[in-house]
């Protein structure tokens, strides 16, 4: 008889299961935003958080926890509940973090990924006073003067240092890297010629790039973008191979049930689709992306191995 009532609670509970799916939202969803308000993390979070409050018929909030690079923010949101209730935006940078912090987590393995929301290039920009005005016009005036051609980047560690760092390595040119406290600075000195390049966001570099205040030398992705056709990528200007791709994604905590996974999955990707959230997004100088959760994390797996090594064959520290 006991053996019977344990069959008929286990039937009961199989079907119970889909149903709880199926209410899934059934109270407001956060997601958890590791950066400060109004930058491009930020904003992608609170569009894609408009849409998904509009098709999951529950509110969806955006909840800002900067610190550490947005490991503070992060480690919070992966220890949250595996309900389906507290959702975590991370950036490139997330793969760029296990080479520079001690993680109370594991990057890999304490998370579920669920998409991929965005893509977009890093732009390589000059001071119109440099005399180059290609990538293979840097890399030879470089070459020429070792040590003395200079880099700006957001901060020491950041996904912009590192991806210098990697063009570097590759195109065997050896750089002075000039740290800066974020993208603001670091781009101002550019603007001035204090520094000779930078690796910019294209949201941010491309006013001055129209302007003429900067000229654009190549775009790190191994395609061109519609918006700089004319611009070359780094990987056709002899630096085969050359691809870095800043990107946002969704994920969970360790355990996120599937058909959660599922549901936020398909209605981010229906939002991706429309042509308004393609319009939104270029204003932010990024592309829609999109793609299964299997993808994403192997996207994310990939890069930490290539940023480990990026770290380590540069000597790159948390200062």
């Amino acid at each position: 008889m006991k053996r019977l009532s344990a069959l008929l609670c286990a039937l009961l509970a199989s079907f119970a299961l889909p149903g709880q799916a199926q209410q899934y939202p059934s109270k407001p969803v956060r997601i958890v935003v590791p950066f400060a308000p109004g930058g491009g993390s930020d904003f992608i979070a609170r569009f894609m958080a408009q849409r998904l409050t509009e098709t999951l018929g529950s509110q969806v909030i955006v909840e800002n926890k900067p610190g550490a690079g947005g490991v503070l923010g992060i480690e919070q949101g992966v220890k949250s509940p595996a309900d389906g209730y507290t959702l975590t935006l991370i950036a490139s940078s997330y793969t760029v973090n296990p080479s520079i912090y001690k993680l109370n987590f594991d990057p890999v393995n304490d998370i579920t990924p669920i998409i991929q929301m965005s893509q977009g290039p890093l732009i390589v920009v000059v001071n119109p006073s440099l005399p180059v005005k290609n990538i293979k016009e840097f890399i030879a005036l470089a070459k020429s003067k070792p040590g003395e051609v200079t880099f700006a980047s957001s901060g020491q560690g950041s996904v912009i240092h590192l991806a210098t760092e990697l063009f570097g390595t590759m195109a065997k040119v050896k750089m002075n890297h000039i740290p800066y406290k974020g993208t603001g600075p670091a781009l101002t000195d550019t603007l001035a010629g204090q520094t000779n390049v930078f690796f910019s966001s294209a949201a941010n570099a491309m006013p001055h790039i129209k302007g003429g205040k900067l000229r654009a030398i190549a775009v790190t992705t191994t395609k061109r973008i519609p918006a700089l056709p004319e611009v070359p990528t780094i990987a056709e200007s002899g630096v085969p191979g050359y691809d870095v791709i800043l990107w946002h994604g969704l994920i969970g905590p360790k355990g996120l049930p599937r058909a959660v996974v599922d549901r936020i999955n398909s209605e981010v990707t229906k939002s991706l689709k429309l042509k308004e959230t393609a319009e939104q997004l270029q204003n932010d100088g990024v592309a829609p992306a999109g793609g299964p959760p299997e993808q994403f994390a192997a996207q994310i797996k990939k890069e930490i191995g290539v940023w480990k090594k990026v770290a380590a064959d540069a000597g790159v520290k948390q200062e």
